[in-house]
């Protein structure tokens, strides 16, 4: 270990350099010149960064510090000495620049190389074997190894290196483009800013990590926010995601946020034949690897590593909610292929939910920002998976019949998918006869407007509108959330009092806000003021992807308001759009599309979009649709391809220009035809349109 008074001796190099004094003398300079960089400084600024890289390797990747945290810093204090004296010899990839990027307006949209595919799921040891019969079944024979890996509960990043050094960060997204966070992940410690020399370097590579919290973090994170009279985070790993997508990197740099690299994408200039291979070089390289990974021989291997963390995976100190098994062989991984939404190379098996006991105090009706009336059970409050539950959704009127709720009761709960708290069971047994059974209002209790059930549905809803607070509210919280137009510190505790005070009636009337009308809210002072609305001129900047989920329509999630962003490019163009354009649309359908054509017609609505672009609200254009080879051509596909995702064929053509439709019309270009084709290949036929085979699509796509 190198001695503190060792490596603090060395701030007498920088504090030289900072004066004009290095190795005894001080150089001459002559007037209006650049004062040149004496080799010794030079030299040893690269000798801080190679210490420096080498404590990160060995205190992120080996959990094995050679040095103490003030030797550390040290070396880091030594390096921004010598740097801010010599600012020509600052690099990207140096350790002091971690922080240092101005704060973004919006995220840019970033295709990944190899598109990061969710995971099918299993919970039981069966779904597991039958799983595992049909990876051997499609090798025919062949032996199989496995490798097992905890399921990080976190936020999936791709980082991609070229020639070893970081050059962009992302998020998922929808598995085939992401948002450019790469200022923000170059403040997490453990991701290295370049890749270590002793490991090969590929001249390209993608690689894939889970981003997250410790739970310790979290909670620091939440005491924070409750201290500023923010929102709290609902956990850690909605904690880890509001970080990641702070648009001023120096909020992140605040979070202590960690990474596990879990594999590769799209790599160039490096073999790797194996998954276990790619670990293995990942941790050479300095990117930061699960120390439990597994390769196991066998399914029986595979279920004792499933045994063995569903019991230990709550010692650690950072949420898990399964294990990821996948096939080792990457021609084995190729040969399997995958389906439209997953490979089939690997799976999620998941822990079973931590239950635990509690009464159900009442029962209330909570009203949606749709006007969905959803009951939710008050319960007394108990620690589930780390995380203290009050309340428990209850679904709808006939999930309170089917599971016999009363207020009253004692219940087993849980939470879903590790996240949402349910109500599992009764323990009727322990009923006292003064339990009451509850009812759906007839009416809201915000406004008092009726509640009415659509006949064969199972949600009822209020029918107040823009006339009941509670939907007003909602719509809000909504429009101003992380994945809608991010407008950071304006929770739901500011947004009621702006509501109970007059000061805003819809989201438009958030950027007519004054200083003097924000100064009015409780806690209220003229810098936090002042923040709130920095952060509403912030939003302004914002893709029209964020603003098409901001608007609230039903139906309408994160992922198909960026379809429709990419198929349409601008907001009023979407708003005049036809039913059967905003149908054909890929993964929209004609519920979604009646919804949207619904929530256009509205005057109010399309009102409220005027106003805020008036209000200079600029959605920034996705990557235009209908430039390349094959511009203004549309698609339909049936059938499987082999070895081609759907999704992944889909985004081919329009990578290409191209157009995807769900439905086969005389306005076809084509359609694509694979395996067990549906009925929309004999309508092509008997159109005339032209019918491509999977050789025939890859050609036409230049992929072949």
């Amino acid at each position: 270990m190198e001695p503190l008074r060792a490596a603090a001796s060395r701030f007498a190099l920088a504090r030289a350099a900072r004066d004009g004094r290095v190795g005894g003398f001080r150089p001459k300079r002559n007037k209006g010149a650049i004062m040149a960089v004496p080799e010794k400084v030079r030299r040893r600024i690269e000798e801080l960064r190679r210490q420096i890289d080498h404590h990160n390797y060995r205190y992120y990747v080996l959990d094995d510090p050679e040095i103490s945290d003030e030797a550390y810093d040290a070396l880091v204090g030594e390096l921004r000495e010598l740097e801010a004296r010599y600012p020509e010899l600052v690099t990207p990839d140096s350790p002091t620049q971690r922080v240092g990027a101005p704060p973004s307006a919006a995220f840019a949209e970033v295709r990944h190389r190899v598109p990061m595919l969710s995971l099918a799921n299993a919970f039981t040891e069966d779904e597991l074997r039958a799983w595992d019969r049909r990876v051997r079944g499609g090798l025919r024979g062949q032996r199989v190894e496995y490798v097992c890996e905890l399921k990080i509960d976190g936020v999936a990043v791709n980082l991609v290196y070229e020639g070893g050094q970081l050059v962009r960060g992302a998020t998922r997204g929808d598995g085939f483009r992401g948002e450019d966070v790469t200022a923000n992940l170059r403040t997490v410690r453990s991701v290295p800013l370049r890749l270590r020399a002793e490991a090969p370097i590929p001249s390209f590579v993608e690689v894939r990590g889970e981003v997250y919290l410790s739970r310790q973090a979290f909670e620091a994170v939440n005491r924070e926010r409750e201290r500023q009279g923010l929102s709290l985070f609902a956990n850690p790993r909605n904690a880890a995601a509001g970080s990641l997508r702070q648009l001023d990197p120096a909020v992140t740099a605040s979070r202590p946020l960690q990474i596990f690299c879990y594999g590769v994408g799209h790599v160039e200039g490096l073999r790797l034949d194996t998954h276990w291979e790619a670990l293995r070089w990942m941790r050479e390289a300095g990117l930061r690897t699960h120390p439990a990974s597994r390769l196991c021989d066998d399914l029986e291997a595979v279920l004792a590593f499933v045994e063995e963390w569903t019991h230990r995976h709550r010692e650690l100190d950072y949420d898990t909610d399964g294990v990821v098994v996948k096939v080792n062989s990457f021609d084995q991984q190729h040969e399997l292929g995958a389906t439209a939404a997953s490979p089939r190379w690997a799976i999620a098996y998941k822990f079973p939910a931590q239950q635990a006991v509690t009464r159900v105090k009442d029962i209330v009706a909570y009203v949606g920002r749709t006007g969905a009336v959803t009951p939710v059970a008050i319960l007394e409050p108990v620690r589930v998976s780390g995380v203290t539950v009050q309340h428990a959704t209850l679904h709808n009127e006939d999930e309170v019949r089917r599971k016999d709720v009363r207020i009253g009761d004692f219940v087993v709960v849980q939470r879903a998918g590790e996240v949402i708290p349910e109500v599992v069971r009764v323990l009727a047994e322990r009923r006292t006869g003064a339990e009451r059974a509850w009812q759906m209002p007839k009416v809201c209790p915000v406004c008092g407007s009726p509640i009415v059930r659509p006949p064969g549905q199972a949600v009822a809803r209020c029918t107040g509108g823009a006339s009941c607070p509670a939907q007003v509210l909602e719509r809000l919280i909504h429009f101003a959330s992380r994945d809608a137009m991010n407008i950071e510190g304006v929770g739901p505790k500011l947004l009621q009092q702006m509501l109970d005070r007059g000061l805003v009636r819809d989201p438009a009337d958030l950027y007519r806000l004054t200083k003097d009308q924000v100064l009015t809210l409780e806690r209220m002072a003229d810098r936090s003021a002042q923040n709130v609305l920095d952060a509403i001129e912030r939003s302004k900047q914002t893709t029209l992807g964020r603003l098409v989920y901001a608007l609230g329509i039903r139906h309408v999630g994160a992922s198909t308001a960026q379809a429709l962003a990419r198929q349409f490019g601008d907001i009023r163009r979407l708003m005049r759009a036809s039913f059967e354009e905003i149908r054909d649309v890929p993964g929209v359908g004609p519920v979604v599309a009646r919804s949207v054509r619904d929530f256009f017609d509205r005057r109010e609505n399309r009102g409220l979009v005027e106003r805020l672009l008036r209000a200079g609200v600029r959605p920034e254009s996705p990557e235009a649709v209908g430039t390349g080879p094959l511009a203004g051509k549309t698609f339909v596909f049936t059938g499987t391809l082999d070895g081609i995702p759907r999704r992944q064929a889909e985004e081919m053509v329009r990578a290409a220009g191209g157009v995807v439709s769900g439905s086969v019309s005389a306005k076809t270009d084509y359609v694509v035809v694979g395996t067990d084709p549906g009925s929309k290949a004999e309508r092509a036929r008997k159109l005339g349109v032209r019918i491509l085979d999977r050789r025939a699509f890859l050609d036409l796509v230049g992929r072949r």
